[in-house]
């Protein structure tokens, strides 16, 4: 047993090591994760294949494993990150770029894995930017900068960052009618503290004219004033400022849709020598603009689906409405030069000495033509990326005082002030910031194996022989991914369709066979529930059927926070998606949570959004598998399924993760049976054995309970009533008789206070200040729990917290169980999140807390090893 530890000890060092950002490219320690997986498969790499494999992550870390990586998806879009992630950089790897030498570039030797292709994109990105600033250079012009401007350290001219603009409707005042009236969101421009920056409008309503002056500093009434722009509340609720009349939802909607919804510019964002300069707009800026002639914009229609798409209400109804004239003739200049620029780079590379072989990257050709064409992707996803940024749906973030992108999220919002990108300034959103972002990436490649992507379904596609399935597949209702697609499609379609004729041969990203549960396309929840059921059975029955158990499959599902918030851990998708799995053939023998969020992301619920997504371990049912009644499953529930989670808590996993992980051990009971039956015969459902499984862990952690000391159980039972709120006397000393207590003996305890008729447990804060368990006649496990989370709060894993841990070492097994059982207090019953977070933390580094006490512990013995040796009281330093 021991050396099972030592050995699960040492792989978790190793995927510890493999983790760190700085090892992601790291040869020793690459080559020792490779050794493992060679040693673990007697050999033999066996090939990773994602048939959802969407932004490619999984088949890349394949790649960089050393294992042939495989994946496949419909949208046209995620072939493409993936062709160009794992596919298109082993073909050309470890070869020096072709680009001619720069004035003063010295060459250099020895490029790795796909450095030589990220640096001629680097050099093409340049000759792209320099062509498009002869063609449309014109259109973004310097700006004046007054002398006494503050930030002007120059010669009076500046570059342009931003240009903020916002859209405006006819004034709703039949007086005013002939004025557009600004829709602000907020007027502040920067939001540095000392240094805020803020538009002041200034309305003439004898002339009709608003005109913006830029205001430094101010009042904190003006500062919040400004915040607040033309606002009147939520959603498209405004103020006209020429008459001070409400502006409804539904006015601007109509004039949205009649065509009536303009721009006017504000003001004007350009590079200073030390900071942003502020100016407001001028004839010769809003003149460039103008200069941007559009004849033709991409027509495709925008989806009528308000949970991702709110432009459209707004008369905003296809992608090219979505962009400035000025925006799309920039992003159709560039493309049109990345496509030209193919020749150039096809010259170049034969001048290199790259093969003439003539065949194209969509065969696997490897000369000077498909290295030409492999520039031209990365260059179209530079473009992609601009995009965007270059959307009147970009907004000004004066927190940081740059553009915020159109994907905050997955959605596209609608947006009343927005930022207007410069492609040739060097801040937000310029053209060769998103060329490095592409070159950065590619130069990060480990081309440590074959690569391979292909265009297709799940439920049909073949597998390599041997395959190990690893697979990210959509969520329930989730995400739309298809149709949001679409923003990026229209630009990527024009560039690469002679690259990859098949791959763009559509008119928009195909959206019906999406395998997502959306009632907006399949005509209702239910049939969009039965769509999204039927064609995940079939996917993972793919799966099941082609690979044998030498392996077992992995699949991640990621948890809609909105329907665990009302639902629990037994909602609907997730209850949906693991029926497919189980009727696919598939027995569950495991679950692990996997964070993807921040640690102190809390949703409303208390639930922490830690552990978003889960891994499902699965191996083939059993051919020989029984069918039970549910009393059997409630009995093999009982026997095996405390000795589990006593094992995960033994292994730290969070209060957070407990709910999600306990499913593992449980759904392995479930789904290793046939069929479970109800008492009228029909099939226990999965969502019936979650909620099982769920009142078997509040039993196991209420269990736990019963090994606290008296004072500990009061104030848990108390806290659950009353958190550190006061409550009565009377109800506190009934709580403590039944618990062979009286409210004195808590308060001798240092957990409550006692006076006037209240009672209230002692917050974190008012404990004792000078406190060690070793000096405490009266010591309880909330003491311990809760000075310990004092002190970590207060410095983290630091030598202090952990000699604190050490004098407490011998009750650390009881203080952990509290900290489990506050936290499913705080998050589920309490609905306090904040509460719940402090708890959730410390169990999250208990295993750091706890390697660092036995260091602390070598130390000191060590030291007094040391003395020893060393005679009365002399140290050896």
């Amino acid at each position: 047993m021991q050396a099972q530890e030592a050995e699960r000890s040492r792989l978790f060092d190793l995927i510890e090591k493999l983790v760190t950002w700085e090892n992601s490219t790291s040869k020793n320690v690459l080559e020792e994760a490779r050794a493992e997986i060679r040693k673990s498969c007697g050999g033999a790499l066996p090939p990773v294949y994602d048939p959802f494999s969407g932004g490619c992550s999984i088949p890349l870390e394949a790649q960089r494993l050393g294992l042939p990586a495989y994946g496949s998806d419909l949208n046209p879009i995620a072939v493409m990150i993936g062709k160009a992630s794992i596919e298109i950089p082993p073909r050309f790897a470890d070869q020096p770029p072709i680009h001619p030498l720069r004035e003063g570039e010295q060459s250099r030797s020895g490029y790795r894995n796909a450095e030589g292709l990220a640096e001629d994109i680097r050099y093409y990105g340049e000759r792209v930017r320099s062509k498009a600033w002869e063609r449309i250079g014109s259109f973004y012009p310097e700006i004046d900068v007054p002398s006494s401007q503050p930030g002007n350290d120059g010669d009076g001219k500046a570059t342009v960052i931003a240009w903020i603009w916002a859209r405006t409707v006819p004034s709703p005042d039949p007086a005013f009618a002939n004025v557009s009236v600004p829709l602000v969101s907020s007027f502040l421009l920067s939001a540095k503290a000392g240094k805020e920056v803020w538009l002041k409008p200034v309305v003439d309503r004898k002339a009709h004219t608003i005109a913006y002056h830029v205001r430094h500093g101010g009042t904190k009434e003006e500062i919040s004033r400004a915040k607040e722009g033309t606002k009147a509340g939520r959603g498209a609720n405004f103020i006209c400022l020429m008459s001070g009349a409400t502006i409804q939802p539904t006015y601007v909607k109509e004039e949205g849709k009649a065509g009536r919804l303009g721009a006017t510019l504000m003001a004007i964002v350009a590079e200073g020598e030390r900071e942003r300069i502020y100016l407001a707009s001028d004839r010769v800026q809003i003149q460039a603009a103008k200069q941007a002639i559009i004849n033709e914009k991409p027509d495709t229609e925008l989806p009528d689906e308000k949970r991702a798409f709110w432009t459209v209400s707004y008369g905003l109804t296809t992608f090219g409405s979505l962009f400035t004239n000025r925006q799309l003739v920039a992003l159709g200049t560039f493309s049109e030069i990345v496509a030209e620029i193919r020749d150039e780079i096809e010259r170049d590379a034969l001048g290199a000495g790259v093969t003439d072989d003539g065949i194209p990257l969509r065969e696997n050709g490897a000369g000077a033509r498909a290295y030409a064409e492999a520039v031209s992707v990365y260059l179209g996803f530079a473009i992609d990326k601009c995009s965007d940024y270059w959307s009147s749906i970009c907004t000004w973030d004066s927190s940081r005082d740059g553009i915020r992108n159109t994907f905050g999220r997955q959605a596209i919002p609608m947006t009343w002030d927005y930022a207007e990108a410069n492609p040739f300034s060097s801040s937000s959103g310029n053209w060769m910031a998103m060329v490095n972002w592409v070159w950065k990436t590619v130069a990060n490649f480990v081309t440590a194996s074959s690569g391979c992507e292909i265009q297709h379904d799940a439920q049909s596609v073949t597998y390599p022989a041997g395959a190990v399935i690893s697979t990210d597949p959509p969520y329930y209702d989730n995400i739309g991914y298809a149709d949001l697609s679409d923003f990026f499609f229209v630009w990527l379609k024009p560039l690469l369709k002679e690259i990859y004729p098949q791959i763009f041969s559509f008119l928009s990203v195909p959206k019906t066979e999406e395998l997502i549960a959306a009632p907006y396309r399949h005509g209702g929840k239910e049939a969009a529930a039965d769509f999204f059921m039927q064609g995940m059975e079939q996917a993972i029955a793919n799966m099941a059927g082609q690979i044998d158990n030498t392996y077992p499959t992995t699949i991640y599902y990621a948890f809609k926070q909105s329907e665990i918030k009302t639902e629990g851990i037994s909602s609907t998708g997730w209850a949906t998606f693991l029926q497919a799995v189980m009727q696919a053939g598939y027995a569950i023998v495991g679950t692990w949570p996997v964070r993807t969020e921040m640690a102190n992301r809390m949703i409303a619920s208390g639930t922490n959004a830690l552990a978003s997504s889960v891994v499902l371990v699965c191996r083939k049912r059993r051919l020989t598998a029984e069918t039970v009644t549910r009393g059997v499953f409630l009995q093999a529930l009982k026997r095996h399924l405390p000795r589990e989670l006593e094992t995960l808590q033994k292994a730290n996993i969070a209060p957070a993760d407990m709910p999600q992980s306990a499913i593992g051990p449980g759904i392995a009971i479930f789904s290793q049976y046939k069929k479970v039956l109800e008492a009228d015969d029909t099939s226990m459902s999965v969502r019936t054995a979650l909620q099982l499984i769920n009142r078997e862990l509040d039993d196991y952690l209420g269990g736990v309970e019963g090994d606290f000391d008296a004072e500990t159980r009061f104030a848990l039972t108390w806290f659950e009533q009353y958190g550190f709120q006061s409550g009565d006397y009377g109800m506190a000393n009934n709580i403590a008789m039944a618990k062979g207590l009286s409210v004195d003996g808590v308060k001798h305890a240092g957990i409550i206070e006692s006076r006037a008729g209240k009672v209230r447990i002692l917050p974190r804060n008012e404990l004792e200040e000078d406190w060690s368990p070793d000096r405490d006649d009266h010591l309880t496990i909330w003491e311990c729990l809760h000075y310990l989370i004092r002190q970590y709060e207060a410095e983290g894993v630091s030598p202090a917290t952990t000699y604190l841990f050490r004098q407490m070492r011998q009750h650390a097994e009881a203080v952990k169980d509290l900290a489990y059982c506050l936290y499913e207090i705080c998050a589920t019953k309490r609905q306090e999140p904040a509460q719940a977070t402090s708890y959730n933390a410390l169990i999250q580094d208990w295993g750091t807390l706890t390697e660092s006490a036995a260091r602390q512990n070598e130390d000191n013995i060590s030291s007094q090893t040391s003395v020893a040796r060393n005679g009365q009281g002399s140290l050896n330093i």
